[in-house]
Formats: C-alpha cells, sequence, structure tokens
C-alpha cells in the first residue's frame, strides 16, 4: 500500500521541505506535485541550461533520479517574502562519490515560490555549482 501524499503546503519553507525530501528519496510525483500549474515554471541543474515547463523539468529529474536519490541537505536559507510570492537563497550541502571516497560539494541554489489558489507553489528552481568547500560566513547585514 502506498502511503498518503502529504498534505498541501500552506508555507513557503513546508514547500521547500518538500521539495528536498523528494530529492533526497528520488520521488518523482511528489516532487512534480510541488510545482505551480503556470506553463512557464523553470529549473537549472548545476552547470545545466535552463528547463522550461513541466514535461521537460520531469524529463530531467526523471534522468537525475535514474542515479538514485540525491543526498542534499539544505544550508544557510536566506528568505525574502511578499505577499504572494517568495524568494530562497539555500546553500545546498551534497555528498558526491569521488575516487577518494565520500566527499560534500555545495551547490548554491535560489528557489521561488508563488501563492496560488492552491497553496504555494514552486515556479523556479535555480542551482549554480558552489564548489568543494563549504561557502564562507557571511558578514553580517548592516543597514544605513
Amino acid at each position: 500500500m502506498r502511503p498518503r501524499p502529504p498534505p498541501p503546503p500552506t508555507a513557503p519553507d513546508e514547500v521547500e521541505a518538500q521539495f528536498y525530501e523528494a530529492l533526497q528519496q528520488a520521488d518523482l510525483e511528489l516532487l512534480m506535485a510541488l510545482w505551480s500549474d503556470d506553463d512557464e515554471v523553470a529549473c537549472v541543474h548545476p552547470g545545466g541550461p535552463r528547463v522550461i515547463g513541466h514535461a521537460a523539468i520531469r524529463a530531467s529529474f526523471e534522468a537525475i533520479f535514474a542515479n538514485g536519490p540525491i543526498p542534499v541537505q539544505p544550508r544557510s536559507v536566506r528568505r525574502l517574502l511578499g505577499a504572494g510570492h517568495a524568494v530562497h537563497h539555500v546553500e545546498e550541502q551534497v555528498a558526491v562519490r569521488t575516487p577518494e571516497g565520500l566527499a560534500q560539494a555545495w551547490v548554491l541554489a535560489t528557489n521561488v515560490y508563488v501563492k496560488t489558489a492552491q497553496g504555494w507553489r514552486l515556479v523556479l528552481h535555480h542551482a549554480s555549482p558552489g564548489g568543494e568547500a563549504a561557502p564562507a560566513a557571511e558578514a553580517p547585514s548592516v543597514l544605513h
């Protein structure tokens, strides 16, 4: 028996948590359920081209999940929340296999969410290689 799907996300943080859970479990159905119905949804995988639309995004994640789950953990999330949108800047820590063994790599991602009639949904995931070392500590923000 297949477990019941989680309830629809009621906040951007819930969408984000389910997004990373879907990556960690290679759960394509959960992952695709998080995207907005908008035809212009987009995804950019690290080092890859822009992928637009549900069919193309689904195909890209099918190819990625063919290699198994993605051992990724979101770290250091910075949030900008508006009335009907949210932008999250995320440092993703990814475990990667190398000839020397397991290593950590970093990906810098931007996740954009919109509030729709069905609740909060993902409209953009844009990820870029961040290197093999942990990102430098951020200086505190100062307002003048």
